[in-house]
């Protein structure tokens, strides 16, 4: 619980920094706020929420829900280069996934990454690169990883007439932990693509493929979604659905079907 309690410190404090950047701005139109959440390195404080439900997992037909709380906070570190913070801090409730009757919930571990990108885009063209850093916050051993990990984190993509399209990929090496557990050797690649209207609508997907270099498994989901822009109260906030198709899921881990939710407050600069 520690390392949980270091982390949620460091997220309180980048939002409360973000929360000051961001006030007396003025507002931004649906259009612009849907292009830059189409944006992982985008200029912009949001923090989404999002859940994977998955089912008929394995031979006892298991379930897991995921629940990703993901803040994303920019800082602005020179005229010309920005600093992107974004937390991946799993919850996660899975049942007859070990065996029949069987429930474990908790925390998984994190994963903390900084990308490190140009304040401004050119010709619609934006990257940023990084370090990344698995944190051993699970709560349960089978939930986690017991290592500390780190590697590089890199992302760039395009826009341009609506369209938003590009790959986010990490690459972790595990440095220390659980000399009982296995290493952690792993990347994840997600390709990324989404169509967004003026209204701040937008349909699209993306792929995310793990490769476990260590185990030599490789796990593709398709999550293809639809998404709006609306206000609960006078809080800007993005909602998006859809379904999680296994493309190729290692044996005895495949889900029959899945459904992937976001809710993701924004705080427009």
């Amino acid at each position: 619980m520690k390392n949980l309690n270091v982390l949620l410190l460091i997220t309180a404090f980048l939002l409360t920094i973000g929360t000051a950047i961001a006030q007396d701005k003025p507002a931004e139109s649906a259009a612009d706020l849907a292009k830059k959440l189409s944006n992982p390195i985008a200029s912009l404080i949001s923090v989404p929420f999002q859940n994977n439900t998955d089912v008929g997992i394995g031979a006892y037909n298991g379930s897991r829900n995921t629940l990703n709380f993901q803040p994303v906070i920019p800082i602005s570190i020179s005229q010309k280069w920005n600093m992107i913070s974004r937390v991946v801090l799993p919850i996660v409730t899975q049942q007859d996934i070990i065996a029949p009757g069987v429930k474990q919930t908790g925390l998984s571990d994190a994963v903390i990454s900084a990308f490190f990108s140009p304040a401004e885009a050119k010709n619609g063209l934006t990257w940023g690169v990084g370090p990344a850093i698995l944190v051993p916050t699970a709560t349960d051993k089978l939930l986690g990883t017991e290592k500390l990990g780190v590697g590089p984190t890199a992302v760039i993509l395009k826009q341009a007439n609506g369209w938003t399209y590009g790959a986010l990929v990490n690459q972790i090496w595990s440095i220390a932990g659980n000399d009982d557990r296995a290493d952690v050797n792993q990347m994840f690649l997600q390709p990324f693509f989404v169509y967004n209207w003026k209204s701040g609508a937008g349909v699209g997907g993306n792929f995310e493929i793990t490769q476990n270099w260590e185990g030599n498994t490789t796990a593709v989901f398709f999550n293809p979604t639809v998404s709006g822009i609306t206000k609960l109260g006078t809080q800007m906030v993005q909602l998006a659905i859809g379904p999680r198709i296994p493309v190729s899921i290692p044996a005895g881990s495949r889900p029959d079907f899945g459904i992937r939710a976001v809710v993701n407050f924004v705080y427009p600069k």
